[in-house]
């Protein structure tokens, strides 16, 4: 997928690339950096949601053993966070300095954020206008897919949301994304 990606995505003009510290992030962002000379900026701020207790457990497990907090966290995960995890409000706050820090650095150009789902669909949501508690609901954001958010004069603007042109049909249809 990140070779699909920096394959697609190679010949536009980029400013920068920030992504979380994680892995998967990094190896995602690589093909691009190396295509177009550029070395990926990390920024903690990006990383995924941290689910707490439930990290690595399964929904089955997480519903049983934490039942009450899991049903609020569906409700809303806004002020309700997994269980010792991280509440959605403090992931928007967290990846809006990065979203900030980047409007006050490229005022021109292309910028590229790798991230994860669910911060992403948390970002998005904030920058939208759409209540954070409901980024499960709203906005879908399958993997290796790439949305596009103008920063203009009237805030920020959506071109494109969850597009995965850059994938054959192989790509997309795996198990998971």
């Amino acid at each position: 997928m990140a070779q699909a990606f920096a394959a697609t995505y190679q010949a536009m003009p980029w400013a920068a690339i920030f992504c979380s510290p994680m892995k998967r992030t990094i190896a995602t962002a690589k093909p691009l950096c190396e295509a177009v000379g550029l070395q990926p900026e990390q920024r903690e701020e990006l990383k995924e949601i941290n689910y707490g207790k439930w990290e690595g457990k399964s929904v089955e497990t997480v519903s049983h053993d934490y039942h009450d907090d899991y049903i609020r966290w569906l409700a809303d995960p806004a002020w309700y966070p997994p269980t010792e995890g991280e509440l959605a409000v403090a992931i928007a706050s967290r990846a809006l300095q990065v979203i900030e820090e980047i409007k006050q650095s490229y005022s021109t150009g292309n910028v590229l954020i790798v991230s994860h789902k669910a911060t992403i669909r948390i970002t998005l949501c904030s920058l939208l206008g759409i209540d954070v508690g409901r980024f499960r609901y709203r906005l879908g954001c399958p993997v290796g897919s790439v949305s596009v958010v103008e920063f203009g004069a009237h805030g920020p603007l959506l071109h494109a949301l969850a597009e995965r042109i850059h994938l054959d049909e192989r790509l997309r249809s795996l198990p998971g994304t």
